[in-house]
């Protein structure tokens, strides 16, 4: 199956290695960056097997991306624009400005950004910043880096702003930030124990896997519409605002004076998603296409581009080249999924029948490396649509594990479905071995016979996937059948910055989904909430099983009064700090009945991390 993919492309052209070389400044042969605990949160050198062909357990195709991936160090993109690149998932660009640099993407994490910034400030050839921290800050940020002396209140700080809440009232990038780690929990993304190396992970198609220490500073200016400019550090930017594209508030900009396109990540050298695997909402595939078009016409002259994650481009006919295929890529998969499902077809039938035209599928930046025309295709479904094909039987089907044992006997019991799972396993049939052996696996999860089979299937269905996501989320399977669930409890300190940063309200909607509504039918409470350090006053009242939440002074009649610090409180709720304790400490003062206080958290659930996925 791989040697049949090498054919389809042009493996052996070599334009986008010398791109992604091009102004190489210096580099790091041993890029290891150590976090919290044992094993390091970075490291390139873990990566050295990505090195000449490509083995039969890669696609030849993610393995030409994963080398190309691996081509790391400070770059100069061109006069005044520097790029730090494979410290991170992400690019971090360095903008000379008058006093020092301006930074665009401070990585992902507050270890890779020092280290970032510690190795361009010892390059050869740096602009005349000195030396300070940087905190992580959601994509399409800018902050100024202080002069030496200056205080944290001097520097600038720009983010795309929700013009649906408006800023005062957090509806800047924090309010998306702070959802986007409380996401969805039932989501495999790349698991540490599968390990950088051949039969592993090998590239997320956008960059290597990062993990480390988050966090986010309040902006001092937004920007919320196309045309905007601001001049920061003596440097003009003109702002494109592209809510609702790669994420919920974006944006790109342009430099006039040095006729350079930053395309944050409406534009990567890779297909993106439209529907990410790890879970969030949908993006509107018509409304990205349409804000490249828009790039293309305002900045059109551009002779440099460079973006969040990959290399840059230069030149005017390659850019515009480069624009319009991605453009013309997302509004294929949109109007083709909508004429298909005109047609009849199901969101399962429109994965399997779309091809993007060789015109635009020949292109190495509209492989799905990180996004895939499938799953793709499936989010623009579900944008118009929703969940429900139409076809009566996925109405209401049986949940998994009840159905499950009903398939095995239909199909003549346990050993006649794994005698003819291994018949088509020798055939190649792997899609289908997966499907069925599910459901032999929920039907007898002690079959360990069944479970190592699937975990095969999971592997060749993984080792012939172009799409980073894809390959770990079959190998995880794959892992996690035989090694059983990870224990990997999510480390809140790493996010701790950022969640301190996050609105409050948005903290009180977790706390809303987290409620047992079964448990709270019947229960009527009215809470406080003081915020000592803020002086912000929020009610709480739970009726019928639902939690709501105001910004409002203190109801006389509540049943109790929280008074607490805002940093204590996140603490409260992520579970850092126990309430019992806390109760009795003088950092929470409350004000009425303490049972009740205790009565009322009791009903509110922790997420757990460690379920299965592919096993009931």
């Amino acid at each position: 199956m791989n040697r049949a993919a090498a054919k389809e492309l042009a493996l052996d052209d070599t334009h986008d290695f010398e791109d992604a070389r091009r102004g190489l400044i210096a580099s790091v042969p041993e890029l290891v960056v150590a976090g919290s605990g044992a094993a390091p949160i970075w490291d390139m050198p873990g990566y050295a097997f990505s090195e000449g062909a490509a083995p039969d357990s890669v696609n030849p195709s993610l393995w030409r991306q994963a080398k190309l991936n691996n081509i790391h160090g400070l770059f100069q993109v061109s006069e005044g624009i520097y790029q730090l690149r494979g410290f991170d998932l992400s690019n971090m660009t360095l903008i000379e400005g008058e006093q020092g640099w301006i930074v665009v993407d401070p990585l992902t994490s507050r270890e890779t950004a020092a280290r970032a910034l510690a190795f361009a400030a010892r390059a050869p050839r740096r602009a005349a910043g000195q030396r300070d921290h940087l905190y992580a800050q959601p994509r399409g940020s800018l902050r100024r880096r202080a002069r030496r002396g200056e205080r944290r209140g001097d520097r600038r700080a720009a983010h795309p702003r929700d013009r649906a809440r408006g800023f005062h009232g957090g509806g800047d990038q924090r309010e998306h930030a702070g959802r986007h780690h409380d996401g969805p929990a039932r989501r495999v993304h790349v698991r540490p124990a599968l390990g950088a190396r051949r039969r592993g992970h090998v590239d997320t198609g956008l960059g290597k896997a990062a993990f480390g220490s988050a966090g986010i500073v309040a902006p001092t200016e937004t920007v919320g519409r196309t045309g905007e400019e601001l001049v920061i550090d003596g440097v003009r930017f003109v702002f494109q605002y592209t809510p609702g594209s790669e994420a919920p508030t974006e944006f790109t900009f342009y430099l006039p004076e040095l006729k350079a396109f930053c395309g944050a990540e409406i534009v990567s050298h890779t297909l993106h998603n439209l529907y990410t695997l790890r879970g969030a909402k949908v993006r509107d595939a018509l409304k990205w296409s349409g804000y490249i078009d828009e790039a293309m016409r305002l900045f059109g002259d551009a002779q440099v581009y460079f973006g969040s994650h990959h290399w840059p481009l230069w030149g005017e006919a390659r850019i515009t080249d480069f624009l319009q295929k991605q453009r013309d890529t997302y509004r294929y998969i949109h109007d083709q999924t909508l004429r298909m499902a005109a047609l009849g077809r199901t969101p399962q039938q429109i994965a399997d029948e779309l091809e993007l035209p060789a015109s635009l599928a020949r292109e190495f930046a509209n492989r799905g490396y990180y996004g895939t025309v499938r799953h793709n295709a499936k989010a623009v479904y579900q944008f118009y649509f929703g969940w429900y094909d139409a076809n009566p039987s996925r109405l209401n089907p049986l949940a998994p594990a009840e159905a499950a044992p009903r398939y095995v006997e239909f199909m003549g019991g346990g050993a006649a479905v794994l005698a003819k799972a291994q018949a088509s396993f020798d055939k190649g049939e792997y899609r289908w071995v997966a499907e069925v052996l599910t459901h032999l696996v929920f039907a007898e999860p002690d079959n360990g016979a069944a479970r190592e089979l699937l975990a095969r299937a999971y592997d060749q269905l993984g080792y012939q996937a172009e799409s980073g996501p894809w390959r770990d989320a079959y190998l995880s399977g794959a892992w996690e059948l035989r090694h059983g669930v990870p224990q990997e409890a999510g480390d809140v300190g790493a996010v701790l910055e950022l969640l301190r940063n996050t609105p409050i309200e948005r903290f009180l909607d977790t706390m809303a989904v987290r409620l047992d509504g079964a448990k709270a039918a019947e229960r009527h409470t009215v809470i406080n909430l003081v915020l000592s350090d803020t002086g912000d006053s929020h009610v709480l009242e739970l009726a019928n099983g639902v939690l709501h939440h105001w910004r409002e002074p203190p109801r006389p009649q509540a049943d109790a009064t929280i008074t607490v610090t805002h940093a204590l409180f996140i603490d409260l709720l992520t579970g850092r700090a126990g309430l019992r304790e806390t109760l009795g400490s003088d950092a929470l003062e409350v004000d009425g009945s303490r049972v009740e206080l205790l009565r009322f958290f009791a009903l509110f659930e922790q997420p757990d991390t460690a379920f299965p996925i592919v096993a009931p």
